[in-house]
């Protein structure tokens, strides 16, 4: 194993707290709209988002996302962000801050190694609060489940994972965490037809932008749809138009009320 410097730890928190703080900082002010005239008339099934932050981060911090999602569709949509237990962190040198699981290195690239025990920990907790939203009467189809960089990692695998079709995972700058045949054979034929948007900044240092395309190549083999998007000049940090694009993603896919 190579030596890093020490400096390196508090760097990499750094980097995933600032990353937040770019995209909350970047928010445009938003204004109440009328809703569209033939959606007066349409029943606007209960939705839910998800949305798993990236190490270090918190919930909270994330909250502003909300704010951008202004179509008359999202009205009736539930939305969801919890923070990460705080745990050691191999690639801060064990150091304790929020994450969902462990991470052996920074930047994450296409062969990083995965801690695949810890990361079936966390994806049972984010089954857990899936189940409890489909048992308060939302259909599954309009469940979308969105994370960022690790909250990204654990998104793909709690929707391949998840045994019910889903609306939709949404990676931004993640990886694939995964790569046993054991987890791979557990994923079900409904959960492959659960479709992916990923989204990955072309100059990410911290997951390098080969992490973010191997994604899509491992998805085809699973036979699961993957829609890849790379963003020229982005960094690890979320773009308004990133969003923008989630925000249509969803839109296309929820379900009306019968």
């Amino acid at each position: 194993m190579k030596l890093i410097p020490l400096i390196k730890p508090i760097i990499v928190f750094i980097i995933t707290i600032t990353s937040t703080l770019l995209f909350v900082l970047q928010f445009p002010q938003t204004k109440k709209t009328s809703f569209e005239p033939n959606l007066h008339s349409m029943s606007i099934s209960r939705s839910f988002v998800l949305w798993l932050h990236g190490l270090g981060d918190s919930g909270p911090a994330n909250e502003p996302i909300r704010t951008l999602f202004t179509s008359p569709q999202f009205r009736n949509t539930n939305w969801s962000f919890p923070s990460a237990p705080n745990a050691p962190v191999t690639c801060n040198y064990g150091h304790v801050m929020p994450s969902w699981f462990d991470i052996h290195e920074i930047p994450v690239t296409a062969d990083s190694p995965n801690d695949e025990t810890s990361l079936l920990k966390a994806v049972q907790n984010v089954h857990a609060t899936i189940d409890k939203e489909i048992a308060a009467g939302t259909n599954p189809n309009n469940v979308f489940i969105c994370g960022f960089s690790q909250g990204g990692a654990l998104t793909l695998a709690s929707v391949l994972l998840y045994p019910k079709t889903l609306g939709g995972g949404a990676v931004f700058s993640g990886w694939v965490p995964f790569n046993s045949s054991t987890i791979i054979e557990q994923i079900t034929p409904e959960a492959k037809r659960t479709p992916i948007l990923w989204s990955h900044g072309m100059i990410d240092s911290t997951v390098l932008f080969e992490a973010g395309q191997a994604g899509p190549p491992f998805l085809e083999k699973l036979g699961v749809s993957c829609d890849f998007k790379a963003y020229p000049g982005l960094a690890h940090s979320i773009s308004n138009e990133e969003l923008g694009h989630l925000e249509s993603w969803i839109k296309a896919r929820l379900q009306s009320s019968s």
